[in-house]
């Protein structure tokens, strides 16, 4: 049986999670851009605690012993219009393959949709990730297509794929 898991807000003793995504390629995985500033975290931490208009921030953490398996993030999605928030995952590298993206995600979007009257929730990924892509529609995304080269990583153009989600869209059961 997997572990339980739940959402909470980012703590102050999280800060070293959010240094390694600006400075550790392997934590980072395909989604490495490249150093950035290690001294941010503690300065987005103190503005409003990684829950802002732009960006937000969540730990997934195990019910049973509080240890924090992945963090996940949602801000408003690029397209125009209303009621569209983009998602996106970081499964700690010890935990990946044991079955928290797929339920954090879920978890993510059933939070959204309770607390925001979002219609729409995307997550894009790379072509290359077909682990991320089976964990996107185990929590109830579709693939709506190729992106063609949307992102710029490793010298180069890359095509991403795009999934998405609706509130009117069968939600998985993540326990």
């Amino acid at each position: 049986m997997e572990p339980a898991i739940r959402l909470r807000p980012v703590g102050e003793d999280d800060l070293g999670w959010f240094r390694l995504l600006r400075t550790d390629a392997d934590f980072c995985g395909l989604d490495w851009k490249g150093f950035s500033d290690p001294g941010e975290p503690a300065r987005r931490f103190a503005e409003n605690g990684f829950l802002g208009e732009k960006v937000s921030w969540l730990v997934v953490e195990t019910v049973a012993d509080e240890e924090a398996v992945a963090l996940v993030q949602w801000h408003p999605a690029p397209f125009a219009g209303n009621g569209h928030w983009e998602i996106g995952i970081v499964v700690f590298p010890e935990r990946r393959g044991q079955g928290f993206g797929w339920r954090a995600q879920a978890l993510l979007c059933d939070y959204l949709f309770a607390h925001t009257p979002v219609q729409r929730i995307q997550a894009g990924t790379h072509p290359e990730n077909v682990a991320e892509q089976k964990a996107l529609v185990r929590a109830g995304f579709q693939l709506e297509g190729v992106i063609r080269s949307c992102d710029f990583r490793g010298g180069a153009w890359h095509d991403g794929l795009l999934y998405s989600r609706l509130r009117t869209d069968p939600a998985p059961d993540p326990t």
